[in-house]
């Protein structure tokens, strides 16, 4: 039980480390990583799918290993409930992205409030990879909200279902998981056989994440029904198994409309329509949706640290 309780202790003091802080704005143990892996990449990379798999086993795993010595280690030189929830605090706010995310967000939004899109366009690709020079003030606000909603799965949501199955190599290894996806898990020529490993990875580790954001979006939402209606018809028709339900579910819960076309990198996407009778998505709409995103965290960590002392409990 005290190892229950410590990681109760711990996930709960490193969310609010990261409400009330925000990421480390020096020496950031995920930008660390993301160095790391790169010059990991440099050594491994081939155009084929074996080295990545390489790759992707060499840096998630070694993160995950990373958390399994300093858990060990830990209990080893002091056994006591408060070290361990120390641990798990540091890391749980390492690996959240929940203010950053509102910050970037918010920043995109009030530049669009004040009418300088051009601010606004400077600053989204903070957010997201797309771009931004032919998006007008509305389809920016829509790549606000849509980004929101995935990220609240990715640097949240994922991170302390991860926390709560597994401790803190739960949290580094999904984090590590994540970070190598956005590197290397994306469709340009260079990455599409050797990011493979990777972006299959994160489509795993991100399921059980992406439907408990989708679920509690819903129950935290404006619409509740919407919500749920808009994930059941719409979800699966996007590419992406984890980002459909999530966006899916926060278009039914702010009653608006999501996805369409896009460009990434030169490359136009054309997404289906998620929540069709919703309205365009407005400015207003970027501070609905991080409230919103702020709601499903907080109750992502209470139904993780719930979902871990009734499991343990039952496990003996």
């Amino acid at each position: 039980m005290g190892a229950d309780r410590s990681y109760a202790y711990g996930a709960a003091a490193g969310l609010l480390g990261d409400l009330l802080l925000g990421d480390p704005q020096r020496m950031h143990p995920v930008a660390a990583f993301g160095r790391a892996a790169g010059r990991v990449e440099r050594v491994l990379w081939h155009d084929h799918r074996g080295w990545g798999a390489l790759h992707t086993l060499v840096c998630a795993g070694g993160a995950t290993a990373l958390g399994v010595v300093a858990a060990r280690a830990v209990r080893a030189v002091c056994p006591r409930t408060a070290a361990s929830a120390a641990l798990t605090a540091a890391a749980t706010w390492a690996v959240v992205g929940g203010t950053s995310l509102a910050r970037e967000a918010s920043a995109v939004g009030g530049a669009l409030e004040r009418g300088d899109l051009a601010a606004a366009r400077a600053r989204l690709p903070h957010l997201c990879g797309r771009d931004p020079e032919a998006l007008d003030a509305d389809a920016i606000a829509r790549a606000v909200v849509e980004s929101v909603a995935e990220n609240t799965s990715d640097a949240v949501v994922g991170a302390l279902v991860w926390g709560a199955a597994a401790g803190v190599p739960g949290l580094l290894g999904f984090r590590a998981v994540n970070t190598l996806d956005a590197m290397v898990g994306h469709k340009s020529p260079r990455l599409r056989r050797f990011g493979w490993a990777s972006a299959r990875l994160d489509d795993v580790a991100g399921w059980p994440g992406a439907r408990l954001t989708a679920v509690l979006a819903a129950l935290a939402g404006d619409d509740p029904r919407g919500a749920v209606r808009a994930w059941r018809a719409d979800a699966h028709r996007h590419p992406s198994p984890n980002a459909g339900p999530v966006e899916a579910s926060f278009a039914g819960a702010l009653g608006v409309r999501l996805g369409g076309t896009l460009s990434y990198g030169g490359r136009i996407e054309h997404r289906p329509v998620l929540n069709s009778t919703g309205r365009p998505v407005e400015v207003a709409d970027i501070g609905r949706a991080v409230r919103l995103s702020r709601r499903v965290g907080l109750l992502a960590l209470g139904v993780t640290v719930a979902g871990r002392l009734i499991g343990r409990g039952r496990g003996r």
